[in-house]
């Protein structure tokens, strides 16, 4: 038996067993309607897209909504950061816009990655990953979760975590340098990691990446890309953010000694030899923070799209004029990209965002996803002639 003082001051006795599950075990769960009037909705008037695309508010009221993973029966899971919690959205009447919001677990650390496979929600915090069973037959009475994997590092710094599933069925979950830039002898730091879905295997599966906060599989060769957000304080222009593209194991991206194509580290890159690293596919806007990225694997929007590469950016902080906070695509020609476009650009007015693109979703119909945790919003980008 353990003893707890609550804020009462009043001593409860719990069973050890109970307590541990109070203490590690995430809180579930309340539901509510989605109010879609919120400011963003005000908003998306500013919101520039090609010709015969319409942005639309999916849900309004999802305060720091951030990484999203689809379940099967269409309900939308959408992770956060530092509100700690878990949703799950549910468009009932088929409209499209949510009309129910579930808080499945709060008081997480940092539970910004979430992914789905057979019937689970895998939800992952910065040390930690969970998976929840048969979630959507539970979403107004989440099962308890079971950890899957808890022997990621605990730093806070670039701690949070972007996972999903490769078409061969394991899942990857990086593991971001514990600083603006350093070198760690410790492998897992500054990696893109990779596990069976139940926690067994994990091993490295690229090296020298130092916050990557979107990945995605190419539909036809089911190769690896992914985002990479550069370091900070070296100016304004430099280093660019990266798009990457990682065909096998064991390669390495340059972190800490090499930025871009080639710009090396003021502290780090007398150590190491350009010619030892793999330059991006594609460099991106300079502190951008490029995170969530999916390809166009759709048929509604038009085919100059079709399995292109759409990317959120969050928006510059490290910059004297700020950048990013829109959605850009990179159009690839076979495994090269050869442009990097602007999509859709309007939340930032001046130098003051409404919004921040955090990560974009392809949805069954093919209207393209896109989360919001400054504004708390989802949006749907829907294309007609």
């Amino acid at each position: 038996m353990k003893v707890v003082s609550t804020r009462s001051g009043v001593l409860i006795r719990f069973p050890t067993l109970m307590l541990l599950t109070m203490l590690f075990s995430p809180v579930a769960c309340s539901k509510e309607n989605v109010p879609n009037d919120g400011g963003s909705s005000q908003e998306l008037s500013k919101i520039k897209l090609p010709p015969g695309f319409r942005i639309s508010l999916y849900a309004g009221d999802v305060p720091g909504a951030r990484s999203m993973a689809l379940g099967p029966n269409g309900t939308l899971f959408v992770g956060t950061q530092s509100e700690g919690k878990v949703y799950a959205l549910v468009d009932r009447d088929g409209n499209h816009r949510a009309d129910t919001l579930y808080t499945l677990a709060r008081g997480l650390n940092m539970p910004n990655g979430v992914a789905f496979r057979d019937g689970a929600l895998y939800v992952a915090e910065v040390s930690r990953v969970w998976r929840y069973d048969n979630i959507e037959a539970n979403l107004a009475n989440p099962p308890a979760p079971v950890i899957v994997n808890d022997r990621f590092p605990g730093d806070a710094h670039h701690g949070w975590k972007f996972i999903r599933f490769s078409p061969d069925g394991m899942l990857y979950v990086p593991v971001g340098a514990p600083c603006n830039v350093c070198e760690e002898d410790d492998t897992r730091y500054a990696s893109i990691m990779r596990m069976n879905p139940d926690g067994s295997g994990l091993e490295v599966f690229a090296s020298g990446v130092r916050n990557t906060v979107g990945f995605d599989w190419h539909p036809e060769t089911r190769e690896l890309w992914f985002t990479d957000n550069g370091r900070d304080m070296m100016g304004d222009n430099i280093p660019p953010d990266e798009l990457n593209y990682a065909p096998r194991k064991g390669m390495h991206f340059g972190f800490p000694y090499y930025h871009g194509t080639g710009i090396p580290d003021p502290e780090f890159g007398e150590k190491r030899s350009r010619a030892d690293f793999f330059p991006p596919a594609k460099e991106l806007g300079p502190h951008v923070a490029a995170i969530g990225m999916r390809f166009y694997t759709g048929t509604m929007f038009p085919s100059e799209y079709h399995n292109q590469i759409f990317i959120a950016e969050h928006g510059s902080w490290n910059r004297s004029t700020p950048i990013g906070y829109r959605v850009t695509v990179v159009k690839l020609n076979g495994n090269r990209a050869v442009s990097y476009e602007v999509f859709a650009e309007g939340w930032l007015q001046g130098r003051t965002p409404w919004g921040r693109p955090v990560d974009v979703l392809v949805m069954p119909d093919g209207a393209l996803f896109v989360s919001d945790d400054h504004a708390g919003a989802i949006y749907r980008i829907s294309y007609s002639k």
